[in-house]
């Protein structure tokens, strides 16, 4: 399988992100962005929200609907994509409607917008090209899978929502699995 065509436009703060060997990485963290588009997802990863450290949240690659590939943090950085497991893993984000924009209400936890074909191709080549240069990866996990947090809701603080929730019950698990498995080989389980 050739490398897909991915347009690298690193972060402002890229520099600053904590290095890594590429034998460091062992899990692929699957993410929807939960905004409209790649614009408003570019705006949210730029934000400094750890001003000690003068970066932010995002994941490495971003794929839009078209399946347009963008990598904003190398796998060589530790991006800030999901609590308690940047060190080993990498975030891939998938642009979808997710929850928004009412993420916390407990009225609106259902996400409806399938993701395409084009982006789920996508997905594929790029876990192919991936699991060629990084030899420990070994897992493919949804973001829903690591963090399991409850918040209250916004709409009623009385109830508990889940903070996470992506890729969500539209994700087609089985095809990107299988896709993930003859990649890594032996390696691979999630």
């Amino acid at each position: 399988m050739s490398a897909p065509e991915i347009h690298h436009r690193p972060l402002s703060y890229v520099e600053r992100l904590a290095a890594r060997e590429l034998a460091d990485v062992r899990v692929l963290v699957v993410h929807c962005t939960e905004l409209p588009d790649l614009p408003m997802a570019r705006d949210y990863g730029e934000r400094v929200l750890y001003p000690d450290a003068g970066t932010g949240a995002a994941g490495h690659w971003y794929i839009d609907r078209d399946g347009r590939i963008e990598c904003w943090v190398p796998p060589e950085r530790v991006a800030n994509h999901v609590r308690g497991h940047n060190r080993d893993s990498i975030g891939v984000e998938l642009v979808n409607l997710g929850r928004y924009p009412d993420w916390h209400d407990s009225r609106r936890q259902a996400m409806t917008e399938p993701y395409p074909d084009a982006q789920i191709d996508a997905l594929i080549a790029l876990i192919g090209h991936l699991a060629a240069r990084l030899p420990n990866l070994a897992r493919i996990v949804g973001h829903e899978d690591l963090d399991l947090e409850r918040i209250p809701a916004s709409d009623d603080p009385t109830r508990t929502v889940r903070r996470k929730l992506d890729p969500g019950p539209l994700f087609p698990w089985p095809r990107v699995q299988a896709a993930f498995q003859a990649a890594v080989g032996g390696r691979g389980l999630r």
